[in-house]
């Protein structure tokens, strides 16, 4: 049977590795791309479509669970994962695809004989929304909050860290990433990256920015009396919306 699946793995000789097993297991699986990181992937999957996705619980950027919260259609998705036995035990118990590295060929095999058999009875991809709520509750050490993310300048793709991050500001679809020295473009409206930084360390300071409060080098008010905050290492003043202004009032 035909079908096109994507790759998401951080560990090079990990992605190689599966690839190979599933060629020789399923020649007529199209690979169509291998992503290094979950912001990659995210980004990849939407655009190329596969009909099945092997994601990678822990990478760089976004894990595997945050990728797959987000994507835009649903393919039919395998986790793979590192967790040990007891942390099976959740794929298990919410009846999710799932291999444990590092893969065997008779799991792969089993993996494989499920997948052709719901393609080609056409069943649509599994409503995922209740079942990464319950993973993200049992597994262990998952990294809720964005690390890593990676963003465009002209034909150059960047991987920058979060930490690095001054602010961001919504544009149209996009999202800028300001940085000291790099200003980029993320295909991710402002909303839903807000979503996956750490409240403790980014905050919402009007409609349209999300400042890393880190970054904050000082506090003033305008001649109309609202709030502007200096960024460290930048010359613009960010506006802070009256909607917003309480939490900085108390700074």
């Amino acid at each position: 049977m035909k079908a096109t699946a994507l790759i998401a793995e951080d560990e090079a000789p990990l992605a190689r590795d599966l690839a190979a097993r599933l060629t020789a297991a399923w020649p007529e699986l199209q690979i169509l791309a291998t992503a290094t990181n979950g912001v990659e992937a995210l980004e990849r999957i939407n655009e190329l479509r596969p009909d099945i996705v092997f994601l990678d619980i822990n990478m760089p950027g976004m894990t595997g669970l945050q990728v797959a919260q987000q994507l835009e259609r649903r393919p039919h998705i395998v986790f793979v994962t590192a967790y040990g036995e007891h942390a099976i035990e959740a794929f298990e118990r919410e009846a999710v695809d799932y291999l444990l590295k590092p893969v065997q060929d008779e799991r792969l095999r089993q993996t494989i004989e499920r997948l052709k058999q719901r393609l080609s009875a056409k069943e649509p991809a599994a409503d995922l929304e209740s079942v990464l709520s319950g993973l993200l509750q049992r597994l262990p050490n998952q990294s809720r909050y964005l690390q890593w993310i990676r963003a465009g300048v002209g034909n150059t793709i960047h991987n920058i860290s979060v930490d690095d991050v001054l602010y961001f500001e919504a544009e149209d679809k996009y999202t800028r990433v300001i940085t000291r020295n790099v200003e980029s473009l993320v295909r991710v409206a402002i909303s839903e990256l807000e979503e996956q930084l750490d409240p403790q360390l980014f905050q919402r300071v009007h409609r349209a920015t999300i400042v890393n409060l880190r970054a904050i080098k000082s506090i003033h008010k305008n001649e109309l009396g609202n709030l502007e905050l200096v960024i460290d290492g930048r010359p613009e003043k960010l506006a802070v919306s009256r909607a917003h202004a309480g939490a900085f009032r108390q700074m």
